[in-house]
């Protein structure tokens, strides 16, 4: 199984850093075929949030059928203008059997017309922005992540883990799941 984790310039870093720890530490107990990679537009190091700088794995030119999408958060404004980049989540929607939002990734799903009259989630900052720009859909303030049918959104940063870890249970069991809570040595709330 591929899981695709789209990063941008200003990306928060939890919001792709807890993810992928969630989703490659599942792979080292248990789930051996699972590859969790890190995707761009292009290949150039990407400057998240504070600097942090990232090199992606694959660009749009050249990754591998992505069965768990996963679009994070952080400074949206400029990305969710960027039609190719629209388009191309609208693409790989198309096959992708989980498409994932943490945070303000939700903006750029909702750009793409994925989520329109479906429940979804976001940082609690960003909720009546959300609202507003997007009153298609159907916004829960309360939950740390929303499940709709294969679309998942969360809230900022830990809620994205806890929201990945959700998501271990969901593709493989909710004891591995726990596994890699513990592993990690943090406190899932199991409950969105």
């Amino acid at each position: 199984m591929n899981i695709g984790i789209y990063i941008y310039e200003n990306a928060e870093v939890l919001d792709f850093a807890g993810p992928f720890e969630v989703f490659s530490t599942a792979k080292r107990l248990v789930a051996k075929n699972w590859n969790i990679f890190l995707l761009a537009e292009t290949m150039e190091p990407i400057a998240a949030r504070g600097g942090f700088n990232v090199l992606p794995d694959y660009c749009f030119n050249d990754h591998p059928p992505i069965d768990v999408l996963i679009v994070v958060g952080g400074d949206h404004t400029e990305e969710i203008h960027k039609s190719h980049v629209i388009n191309w989540i609208r693409t790989i929607d198309k096959t992708a059997m989980q498409v994932v939002s943490v945070c303000t990734g939700v903006f750029l799903l909702a750009q793409a017309n994925l989520l329109n009259n479906l429940f979804v989630t976001t940082h609690w900052e960003d909720i009546p922005d959300l609202i507003y720009r997007f009153p298609t859909l159907n916004v829960i303030e309360d939950k740390r992540w929303v499940t709709d049918g294969k679309y998942t959104t969360s809230g900022g940063i830990s809620a994205g883990i806890d929201m990945s870890l959700h998501l271990v249970a969901k593709l493989h069991s909710t004891v591995l799941a726990e596994q890699v809570a513990h592993q990690m040595e943090y406190r899932w709330k199991q409950c969105p």
